[in-house]
This record gives structure tokens, C-alpha cells and sequence, in this order.
């Protein structure tokens, strides 16, 4: 090094992303042992995952396969997603958008298997559709408790279903968009300029996932009790907590990184690193909460109770909505 205004700067700290085959050369055996005991986790997490939709699909009734499957694949999909993304981190965009993607169709598929849990719309209706709705609730108006509730009824449900659907739609739509920016050179993560195309891109997404989630929160609120001997409140915490990591704490890594706080190891530049950090975190966490939500899913689905046993439940909700 020369004095502190004429450093010189490692070539792969301002490179791109290194091959996969750069990365097996250069691994020492606490980078095998490491990359070889989060490959069996995201490994493991896959076939528990298969095991467990075996098991759905010859113990769940019909109309609740395909959602509880979805459910259950977050956390296996992710995990496998970051562990193709720690192999080939030229490859991190895609899988990062490939998972984005997948749990954008789970919150409106978790939306779906709530009021499937309860008897479809038709339950639904019939044994909520007497109480009124509180709207209130996280992520857009937690702080407006001054709104009125909402008397439910089908063009309600409607809305809830809508509002968590347009977002598995257009995820889907500006992760293709994004990819075709990015083949066209106009998208790049790490351009945060005015011109940039991730820069108007990802805060419109942020903006429909807050508004997708909050469908979802408000018929949570609504049937935590009635749900509650079918361990909804576990289950909805799990898919919370997937949101959490999935999403927030990457990116928080990611905006560390592109401010050069985690530091430049090569061959991984500064933003590459908090890539990899992001992906192996995943990987250890997704494998955690697989075996949570195969514990809480692994179940009889028996029907719920008629409604003249769950009037204490109800009569909770009455007083919450007649004391608006």
C-alpha cells in the first residue's frame, strides 16, 4: 500500500461475482466443513419437505392440499434457493428473486388456507359473517385505531382475497420485468442512482407487500380464536418469521454491505459478501423452522366444532365489535 489516498484496491473487491468453481478452489476446511454442513441442512429441509407432502396428500382433505403444501414450502424453497445462491453466487439475483416470488404466492395462499380452515367462504360467512371486521391492525394502520369496524360481507371478503393476490400477481410481473432490465443492462441491485431501475422498482414491490400483508393480518386478528385448537397463532408466527428473515434481515445485510461496512474478502467484493453472509444465515434458519412447521402441520384434520361450542369465542368477538 501506498499512503491513505493512493490505497490499491484488491481486483475481486470491485469485480463481479465469482465463478463457483473459483470458490470450491479457494476454500479452506473450515469453508468445506461450512459449505458442507449448510448443503446437508437446505438438503434435509428438501426431503422433509417431500416427506411431508406425502403425508398431505394422504391425510389432508381435498380442499386444503395444495394450500397447506405451499405453506409448508417456504421455508424449504428459500432454503434450497440460498444454498444454490452460496454455490453460484452469480446466480444469488435469480434465486433471490425466485424465492421472493414463491412467498409472494404463500401470503395469499395463507390468507386462503385461514378461511379454508374455517369452512371456505361459505363458512366463513356464516360463522363470522355476523361480527364486523377490526381494520386496525398491522402493517398499514396498527396506529389508526380511530377506524371504524367493518361490517364483513362478500364484497369484503372479496377485497381481503384481492388485496393479498395482487401481489403474488405483480411480484411475479416486476421479478420478469426486472429480469429483462437486467439482460438489457438497466437493473442492477447495487444502483441505487435516480436512473436506476431498481431504485423505482423494489420500493413499488415494498409498497404492494405491505398492502398485500395486511389482508392477512386483519382475518388473523379476526379468527385467532376460533382457529386456536388448530394452532393457527404457531403457525402464523412461523409465517411471520419467514417474512422477517426472508426479507427484512436480508435487507439489511444487503444495504451494510453496499455501504462497504461488511468488508471485502476475496474473491467476494463487499456487496457479494453480504450476499453470502444473507445465504448461509438463510439456510440455517429456513432449516429450523422446517422442522417447526412440520411439527405444527403434521396433524388430523378433523372439522372444527359447530359454532354452539365455540360460542365463548364468539361472544369475545361480539363484545370487541359492539364496543367500537
Amino acid at each position: 500500500m501506498n499512503n491513505g489516498s493512493n490505497r490499491t484496491v484488491h481486483p475481486s473487491c470491485t469485480g463481479k461475482p465469482p465463478f463457483a468453481i473459483d470458490i470450491i478452489n479457494q476454500l479452506d476446511i473450515f469453508g468445506i466443513i461450512l459449505y458442507s454442513i449448510l448443503t446437508f441442512m437446505a438438503s434435509v429441509s428438501l426431503l422433509v419437505f417431500i416427506e411431508e407432502c406425502v403425508y398431505i396428500y394422504r391425510k389432508v382433505p381435498a380442499n386444503k392440499k395444495s394450500l397447506i403444501i405451499w405453506v409448508n414450502g417456504a421455508a424449504p424453497v428459500i432454503g434450497t434457493m440460498s444454498c444454490l445462491g452460496m454455490w453460484i453466487p452469480k446466480a444469488i439475483m435469480f434465486t433471490d428473486m425466485t424465492s421472493a416470488c414463491y412467498f409472494a404466492v404463500v401470503v395469499f395462499k395463507f390468507l386462503i388456507m385461514m378461511m379454508e380452515e374455517i369452512g371456505g367462504d361459505e363458512g366463513f360467512m356464516r360463522r363470522a359473517g355476523k361480527h364486523r371486521l377490526k381494520i386496525s391492525t398491522g402493517p398499514c394502520c396498527c396506529c389508526c385505531l380511530c377506524l371504524p369496524y367493518v361490517t364483513i360481507t362478500r364484497r369484503i371478503l372479496f377485497l381481503l382475497k384481492l388485496g393479498s393476490f395482487q401481489f403474488a400477481l405483480m411480484k411475479i410481473v416486476f421479478t420478469i420485468l426486472s429480469i429483462v432490465l437486467w439482460t438489457n443492462g438497466n437493473f442492477d441491485l447495487s444502483d441505487l442512482t435516480i436512473n436506476g431501475a431498481a431504485i423505482w422498482i423494489n420500493p413499488f414491490v415494498g409498497i404492494l407487500t405491505i398492502i398485500a400483508l395486511w389482508p392477512v393480518a386483519i382475518t388473523f386478528m379476526h379468527l385467532r380464536i376460533t382457529l386456536r385448537t388448530l394452532k393457527i397463532i404457531p403457525k402464523y408466527a412461523m409465517y411471520q418469521l419467514v417474512l422477517i428473515l426472508s426479507q427484512l434481515q436480508s435487507a439489511i445485510i444487503n444495504i451494510l454491505a453496499l455501504n462497504g461496512t461488511i468488508a471485502c474478502t476475496p474473491p467476494f467484493s463487499s456487496a457479494v459478501r453480504g450476499y453470502m453472509i444473507s445465504q448461509q444465515l438463510l439456510i440455517l434458519e429456513m432449516f429450523i423452522i422446517t422442522l417447526a412447521t412440520r411439527l405444527l402441520y403434521r396433524r388430523q384434520y378433523d372439522p372444527l366444532p359447530n359454532e354452539e361450542q365455540d360460542d365463548n369465542e364468539n361472544t369475545k368477538m361480539v363484545a370487541i365489535a359492539n364496543s367500537a
